[in-house]
């Protein structure tokens, strides 16, 4: 291994498991998503990085083997270029970040998704299990590699499954060293895990995983070596005394794995419940029309009131899945507001066609979505949003192309007025109740709920409305009085009776 000229680090350790390193690591931090492939395929991509900790424990070295708890069956590795800090930073800035970088090395980020929701963000004990980070099995010398042309490779049983470039990466390298040295001191011999490109998938035992970082344009094309990592079945089994157990759904399936195809799953998920036909019915049918028919069949309070589109001219048509949050209250929020809390689990699992629409109680003080979830809505193929809330960044949400309706912007977070409670139950939105299923259906005069058994009848009722009002509408501007046209008495409908037999004809 190759070694700069770096402030001295602490005496080298005998332990086998830091072997690839100069002495064990004060602290590991981690990328949640960095590459442009793997935001494409979560459907996420975010505007700054974010990151989480993981134990100086989890390190191994190249060769070791990596036990799949007993009862679990996600054990997903994820290929990653790792940055060895070799003189403190504090405060650097991005145009001097790199040179506090003195290695750089290839890590295998293992985490168990059945542990995943449980943690609820922290990855603690998902990605921070003993063996879950093994590095190596070499060095190379940040200095002599241009860090925007870094390779990382993964091999799962001898097939190439990863393969991508720093040049894709959504945040240069040296932004992390950076960012991260605003909030603390990056010490000699920490570590960064820069985040892992499109292709991770879940391993098994018996299986045989392998990365290697290099950097095929530089002199003498430094590698690592190859990092290799054993799967295993391990023995010992979670006591329900003392913790949570570990937990699987379809949507970690498909996560772990990559894809719904590779899961096992169904590779598309419903659509909405709409057919081709009542969906055009309905984005043809004006909202103020479609009240009027849900009125005549003694349907009054269908309407979700004081929503309006962040972009005028808006049409929205989808199928309900619901949201709801409650008032904020301290304790609650600490237990469902953080993590992989109601509202991010709404947004994830949101199929193409619904609508997500969101109980905030009228309440406009504080954002109830933003653009980040906005993206993932219209990743999964979401028909729209509807809150009665606020929306933070709202010009940038009403640029993303979902169709949104809220009460209007508000730069507070969720936390000051909310907890996100449930998914998929009864709401009141706007003074409406909404159940899941229901029919969403929004333009410039609102927003509103139509039962799923009347959809059909209610539309074409709408448009039959809509045709006698346009008709009605050029004998005023004709020069027609009103009295008797509006609405029409029994000598006008026959005129009309005419004139759309005529038209017919």
């Amino acid at each position: 291994m190759t070694m700069g000229k770096r402030a001295p680090l602490s005496t080298p350790t005998t332990d086998p498991r830091f072997a690839a390193l100069p002495a064990p690591p004060g602290k590991i931090v981690a990328v949640h998503l960095s590459y442009e492939s793997r935001a494409a395929q979560r459907g996420r991509k975010p505007a700054a990085p974010s990151y989480f900790f993981k134990p100086a424990s989890s390190v191994a070295a190249s060769g070791s083997d990596i036990e799949r708890p007993t009862g679990t069956e996600l054990l997903a590795f994820e290929g990653e270029i790792a940055l060895v800090i070799g003189t403190p930073a504090r405060y650097v800035s991005i145009e001097d970040a790199w040179s506090h970088v003195a290695w750089v090395t290839a890590a295998n980020d293992w985490g168990l998704y059945d542990l995943r929701g449980n943690d609820k963000g922290s990855n603690v004990r998902n990605k921070g299990r003993d063996g879950y980070t093994p590095l190596g099995p070499g060095l190379i010398d940040a200095r002599g590699v241009d860090p925007a042309a870094l390779r990382v490779r993964t091999w799962h049983n001898g097939r190439l499954v990863q393969d991508d470039t720093t040049a894709a990466l959504i945040f240069p390298l040296a932004q992390f060293v950076a960012d991260l040295s605003q909030h603390f001191t990056l010490e000699t011999g920490d570590i960064i895990l820069t985040g892992t490109p499109a292709g991770s998938s879940v391993a098994l035992p018996g299986d045989v995983v392998e990365v290697e970082v290099d950097a095929p344009a530089a002199p003498g094309a430094p590698t690592s070596g190859r990092l290799v990592t054993r799967v295993v079945e391990g023995a010992a089994a979670f006591d329900p005394a003392l913790g949570s157990l570990p937990s699987v759904d379809d949507r970690q399936r498909e996560e772990a794995w990559g894809s719904r195809t590779a899961a096992g799953l169904a590779a598309t998920e419903p659509s909405s419940a709409l057919s081709p036909a009542l969906r055009a019915k309905l984005l043809e049918a004006p909202v103020a029309g479609l009240s009027q028919a849900l009125r005549k069949r003694g349907l009054d309070n269908v309407s979700i009131d004081g929503v309006h589109p962040l972009r005028p001219g808006t049409k929205l048509v989808g199928t309900a899945k619901t949201l709801r949050f409650v008032p904020n209250r301290e304790d609650l929020f600490r237990s469902h507001g953080g993590g992989y809390n109601a509202q991010k689990r709404a947004f994830d699992a949101v199929a193409p066609g619904e609508v997500i629409v969101i109980e905030a109680r009228g309440e406009r003080g504080s954002g109830t979505l933003g653009d980040i979830l906005a993206l993932r809505a219209k990743a999964r193929n979401a028909a729209g949003i509807v809150t009665d809330g606020g929306v933070r960044d709202c010009a940038t949400v009403a640029d993303i192309g979902i169709p949104v309706f809220a009460q209007g912007g508000h730069p507070a977070v969720l936390g000051r007025k909310h907890v996100p409670w449930d998914v998929d139950v009864a709401i009141a939105c706007g003074g409406s109740t909404v159940l899941p299923g229901d029919v969403i259906v929004g333009d410039d005069d609102g927003v509103i709920v139509i039962p799923a058994a009347l959809a059909d009848e209610v539309a074409d009722a709408a448009l039959a409305q809509e045709a006698e009002d346009a008709w009605v509408a050029e004998q005023v501007a004709a020069g027609h009085p009103v009295d008797g046209l509006f609405p029409m008495n029994a000598e006008w409908r026959a005129r009309y009776a005419e004139a759309r037999g005529d038209a017919k004809a």
